[in-house]
């Protein structure tokens, strides 16, 4: 069952490096790692964005729609995958929590 997560993050992991080479050059979001427990989403526009983080086991364990700042306090340290949707653009990263 480990083997199939395992497998499972690195199918995800993959496809979001290669969906995130195609776009969303505009979309970001810092500090990372972070320690005050909120980010900050950045782009060039001002339409609501889905942030959605995932463990590293690929369970989704945060997802809410923001303008610009997220609130991430109640996650317990550690890496996660975070996912930024804003129309049709997308980003897939690395998020690092102190």
């Amino acid at each position: 069952m480990t083997k199939n997560y395992f497998l499972t993050l690195m199918f995800f992991l993959f496809f979001a490096a290669a969906a995130s080479a195609q776009d969303g050059k505009e979309l970001g979001f810092y500090p990372n790692p972070v320690s005050t427990g909120k980010i900050y989403v950045t782009s060039k526009s001002s339409l609501e964005k889905e942030v959605t983080i995932f463990n590293v086991l690929g369970k989704q364990v945060l997802q809410q729609m923001v303008s610009r700042e997220l609130n991430i306090s109640t996650l317990s340290p550690g890496v996660y995958i975070l996912k930024i949707r804003e129309g049709d653009a997308s980003i897939t990263r690395k998020l690092i929590i102190k």
